[in-house]
């Protein structure tokens, strides 16, 4: 006795995959990056003249999106580097729990709300903020959005603002 069971092959989701080989002579600064596999943001790109071997070398300097630790990769030009998938979300506060998690309204899908990310620490500059506009929020009627950035199957708080979506 056999079953039947639906498969669809060839469809596929925009975030299929974690990373996306690319050329590291086309990124620039404030694109994404692969280094130790730490997804990061590009923040210096410096290319250095092609040497004896006839090959030019790219140094990239980067900030990961996870931890905020600063990492190098040095590599020639034509090397094929890895670009992670990020997607990026805002999301309305609705809540921020004792234990520092964030409740999350999305306007596109009202009817669920998102529970799960963790709201940064104050050590860092958008922790800091975060704490701050909460603490002026919570007595008066405005908002306050986060903006949510999701890569290598983590989601993060990359920045927060007050007021109205933009």
């Amino acid at each position: 006795m056999s079953t039947t069971q639906d498969h669809d092959f060839f469809s596929t989701s925009a975030d299929a995959s974690l990373t996306t080989p690319t050329q590291a002579s086309s990124l620039a600064k404030g694109d994404h990056i692969l280094i130790q596999n730490q997804p990061c943001k590009i923040i210096s790109k410096s290319t250095s003249k092609p040497g004896k071997h006839g090959h030019a070398k790219i140094s990239f300097e980067a900030l990961s999106l996870l931890n905020q630790k600063k990492y190098t990769e040095l590599c020639p030009a034509h090397h094929i580097v890895q670009v992670p998938t990020v997607t990026r979300k805002e999301y309305l506060v609705i809540d921020l729990t004792a234990e520092g998690f964030l409740s999350l309204f999305d306007i596109h899908n009202p009817d669920v709300t998102k529970d799960d990310i963790r709201a940064p620490g104050v050590e860092t500059e958008v922790g800091e903020r975060l704490k701050r506009l909460w603490e002026r929020v919570m007595g008066s009627e405005g908002e306050m959005w986060v903006v949510v950035l999701g890569t290598m199957g983590k989601e993060i708080v990359d920045a927060v603002k007050e007021g109205g979506k933009e």
